[in-house]
């Protein structure tokens, strides 16, 4: 929403808006111009032409509710970003894992190509702030270029607002069923997203992933009759996916001084390979940063400037994000709330430690996604050394009287590895304990696990000068996750009631 607020004042409208708490992106937009208020009142939609909105906002919203008896127009953040995307080089990135991430690589593969080529200098509305060597900055820019960037959220069908010139599907991995209903619901509307692409556009797919593959067979003859180019990536493993096989090859992914490398070997005739050098870890954004690749360049971008501006990227907020080391505990905050990428997480995880353990705050997102994900989640989170899941963050639902982070906790198949603590800074201070010099500490979540990052810090700052504390830690981690995990009065649904 804060993309769509800045772009919108960027085009010179006259913007303001309402959260239900002050936030980091208030006061970027506040710069911007935009008129922000903390709190919902219906007041705020008297001198107003129309209302976006977001899918978490309710029909009871005052301010929605003003709107509609006032009859003005309420477009839902997806129509307004496709209208900012009307006439433009649209680029729609879609996924149930690694839309935010993906679309930042595009973005920064053609900031770069549009040094040289002003057309392809980029807009772009991202769901997350963008890193760069000089900090953080907003999730959104207006660019001198015709190029368009948008995430597409698969999460309520609106993706299908956007008709994108070129398409990127990352991953078609059943979510969001509390929506669709059923897996086979999910996959269509990946089907129908895909139909949306203009005639001679591009449909970029991970051939790794079972549901992309599926989507590239079913779609391939119908988009390919509308001029429509099929361009895939996976590993060795996608060969045999499909007839045809990924355009793009990944190699291993190599640390080195610092950085990462990967290979993508090229299996067509007219696309290019290439060798990246990335600044982020893990198998999954080297996929990431190859869906990039071939994105930026079926818009006509140029290989080497692609390959310069991936290798400027430094990752986008809440993923693996840097929080701060204390007493030599590195402490990293990331979004991922869905089994794959909670086992995508964990897998990097262990790869940038080193010998060192890997300790991980988990807070459950929505409770029809828990319920749904639990014994998954159980089998993600054992990749990690020692696990504390405190409760869900139920977002837009109402609370589960039956679903709580103890649901995930009784999945998790290692005894022992996993307690269930209800109140999420005592959760904080529960997994700082367990942590030693060399350790990782990762919050992980959707919600508001993210501002918990400070409190393990604090907590490992506050142990780190008393004398014997670090090599006690793990002792009194194990005993907090022993008493923890059996506590009678741990009750599901206390934190967020």
């Amino acid at each position: 929403m804060s993309a769509v607020a800045g772009l919108l004042a960027a085009r010179g409208l006259t913007v303001s808006g309402s959260d239900a708490k002050e936030g980091p992106a208030l006061a970027g937009l506040r710069a911007a111009g935009v008129t922000v208020h903390v709190g919902h009142d219906a007041a705020h939609v008297e001198d107003v032409d129309s209302v976006v909105l977001s899918s978490a906002i309710r029909e009871s919203n005052p301010e929605l509710a003003r709107a509609r008896e006032r009859g003005l127009p309420v477009l839902h953040r997806s129509e307004a970003l496709a209208a900012l995307m009307t006439g433009r080089i649209g680029i729609a990135v879609a996924g149930a894992h690694g839309k935010t991430t993906t679309s930042t690589m595009v973005a920064a593969a053609l900031t770069a190509a549009g040094r040289d080529d002003v057309v392809l200098d980029p807009s772009y509305a991202i769901g997350g702030t963008v890193l760069t060597a000089d900090g953080a900055t907003p999730g959104y820019r207006t660019g001198a270029g015709e190029a368009f960037v948008a995430e597409a959220d698969e999460s309520d069908g609106s993706f299908l607002a956007y008709a994108p010139a070129v398409a990127v599907v990352t991953n078609v991995e059943p979510d969001h069923l509390d929506h669709y209903g059923s897996a086979e619901a999910f996959e269509a509307a990946f089907e129908a997203f895909a139909d949306r692409v203009l005639d001679g556009g591009a449909l970029v797919a991970c051939l790794d992933d079972p549901g992309a593959a599926r989507l590239v067979a079913a779609v391939r003859d119908r988009l390919t009759r509308r001029g429509v180019r099929i361009l895939t990536y996976g590993t060795d493993a996608a060969i045999g996916t499909d007839e045809h096989g990924p355009d793009l090859v990944l190699g291993p992914v190599r640390p080195e001084g610092g950085a990462w490398h990967v290979t993508l070997t090229s299996r067509s005739a007219e696309v290019p390979g290439a060798d990246l050098t990335l600044a982020v870890p893990g198998e999954h954004n080297a996929a990431n940063a190859a869906a990039a690749y071939l994105a930026a360049w079926a818009v006509g971008a140029d290989p080497d400037a692609v390959v310069r501006g991936l290798g400027e990227f430094r990752g986008t907020g809440r993923r693996f994000e840097d929080r701060g080391t204390v007493a030599g505990v590195r402490v990293v905050d990331d979004y991922a709330h869905h089994p794959t990428e909670v086992a995508a997480l964990l897998r990097t995880a262990r790869g940038v430690v080193g010998d060192g353990r890997v300790h991980v705050l988990f807070q459950p997102h929505l409770y029809s996604r828990t319920r749904t994900f639990a014994t998954e989640f159980g089998a993600a989170l054992d990749l990690a050394d020692t696990v504390v899941v405190t409760d869900v963050y139920a977002a837009r639902e109402d609370p589960d009287p039956e679903v709580s982070g103890d649901t995930i906790v009784r999945q998790v198949p290692t005894p022992g590895r996993a307690a269930f603590v209800a109140d999420r800074h005592e959760a904080a201070r529960t997994v700082a304990a367990a942590a030693a010099p060399g350790d990782l500490v990762l919050t992980v979540g959707a919600g508001d696990v993210t501002e918990l990052g400070a409190v393990v810090l604090a907590a490992l700052d506050a142990t780190s000068g008393a004398p014997d504390a670090t090599s006690g830690a793990p002792d009194a981690a194990a005993d907090a996750l022993d008493a923890t995990s059996g506590a009678p009065d741990a009750t599901p649904g206390a934190e967020q009631a």
